[in-house]
């Protein structure tokens, strides 16, 4: 599991619209305030737009603009907005044709994959993007994963039922 380049700099950005509001942001702007080059930005500006996470305004005033509140949005919806579902493990690529592993019934390592990415997605989830950006609050996990013992039921419950 790896945050890619790609939603570093687009996080960056984000940042910069959560910052500033009210205000149009031009991606030229956006771009070297936050050291991403700018052909860069562009490409993430139109995923974002695609993922109906900014609205793009054309124009000489034009530029970017936040197009869902940043009070509601977290950052687990950013990031796989912009690269995809969080995965630790390819148990679902794995097999000869490209399918589910074939071993993923048996295999001890499974569970142990599919917690780790769970518990990443809820404390992804559990803070919103004005939330990190105010610094406001530190993304947390809840208290069922405090305990030594917390990882048995979980990876008992998050492993693959092939029946």
């Amino acid at each position: 599991m790896e945050i890619s380049k790609k939603t570093d700099y687009a996080l960056r950005m984000l940042a910069a619209l959560v910052r500033e509001p009210d205000d149009i942001l031009s991606v030229r702007t956006a771009a070297d305030a936050n050291d991403v080059p700018y052909s860069f930005a562009r490409a993430i500006q139109h995923d974002l737009v695609r993922a109906g996470i900014i609205e793009s305004l054309r124009g000489s005033h034009g530029g970017m603009r936040l197009a869902v509140d940043p009070n509601k949005i977290t950052l687990l919806e950013v990031v796989t907005a912009v690269q995809g579902p969080l995965t630790l493990g390819s148990c679902e690529s794995m097999g000869p044709d490209g399918g589910i592993c074939p071993r993923i019934g048996e295999c001890n390592f499974n569970p142990i994959f599919c917690s780790a990415c769970a518990i990443v997605s809820e404390f992804f989830n559990s803070v919103t993007l004005a939330q990190v950006v105010e610094g406001s609050k530190a993304p947390s996990l809840p208290e069922r994963y405090w305990g030594v013992d917390a990882f048995v039921p979980l990876m008992r419950d998050i492993s693959v039922d092939l029946a």
